[in-house]
């Protein structure tokens, strides 16, 4: 098959995550009905995604030397298959594709690390939060999540594809932060004149977080701020640094 006639992304995406759950569904229920285990919800949620990439993607798939007639029914032939439990995963090593989480822009430590020493230098309270927290661990992963799987869906990370691999110019507006978490106030640039949108209503980078806080718990700094529970510190003017646009 050639380059042109290969599955887009997110047609891959939720096959694999249609897959990722029926293993889940079989591991917790063995071969009850999909619609009477405890996955009922992420079912309904896969089918009604799984509809919508294949009418968005039926031109392409159209194009395809398989009609795309004959390619839904092979997936209709194959789902129903899963529903009655006669599926085999296959013994191979799992797709890639299969294993991506969220897409993210991947961002320097050494940048990130140099503009927090100098918040530190130029700012008594950022001083003051700072020295006593190891940001080192969440540095070391420093990114701007663009999409994640299980709060946007697959077809929203999907849809950063074709810019894998790509630079992008990210600015860091303000750092904010409470007892529990810090982040930095993020806004992602563009790609050969394609903005770049995150589906993250608040981008930005997590620096550090408590004992026993998730990471995702920093999307609630806007609110927390709003509340008077966290502090911003602005950083003026911003900082602009580069980093690559990743599937995790």
């Amino acid at each position: 098959m050639s380059q042109s006639d290969s599955l887009p992304d997110r047609v891959r995406l939720i096959l694999e995550e249609g897959i990722n759950l029926y293993r889940l569904h079989t591991n917790a229920h063995g071969r009850l009905e999909s619609t009477k285990g405890s996955y009922e919800k992420e079912w309904v949620k896969w089918e009604k995604q799984l509809r919508e990439v294949l009418i968005g993607d039926a031109e392409h798939l159209n194009s395809m030397q398989v009609p795309f007639e004959s390619a839904v029914k092979q997936v209709l032939e194959q789902l129903q298959i899963i529903i009655n439990g006669e599926y085999t995963p296959p013994s191979t090593e799992k797709r890639k594709l299969g294993l991506i989480v969220f897409a993210a822009v991947n961002l320097p430590v050494t940048e990130i690390s140099s503009l927090l020493d100098k918040l530190v230098e130029n700012n008594p309270k950022v001083k003051s939060f700072l020295e006593d927290k190891d940001v080192e661990p969440n540095l070391k992963k420093a990114h701007v999540t663009l999409a994640h799987k299980r709060s946007h869906g697959v077809t929203a990370v999907a849809s950063y594809g074709h810019l894998l691999h790509q630079n992008v110019p990210v600015e860091l507006t303000a750092l904010l932060f409470t007892d529990e978490m810090a982040a930095l106030e993020a806004e992602v640039g563009s790609v050969d004149g394609e903005k770049v949108i995150p589906k993250n209503e608040w981008p930005h980078i997590t620096i550090w977080t408590g004992e026993k806080i998730a990471a995702k718990e920093a999307n609630r700094l806007p609110q927390l701020l709003l509340e008077g529970k966290a502090t911003r510190i602005e950083i003026n003017p911003p900082i602009i640094i580069s980093g690559t646009i990743e599937f995790y």
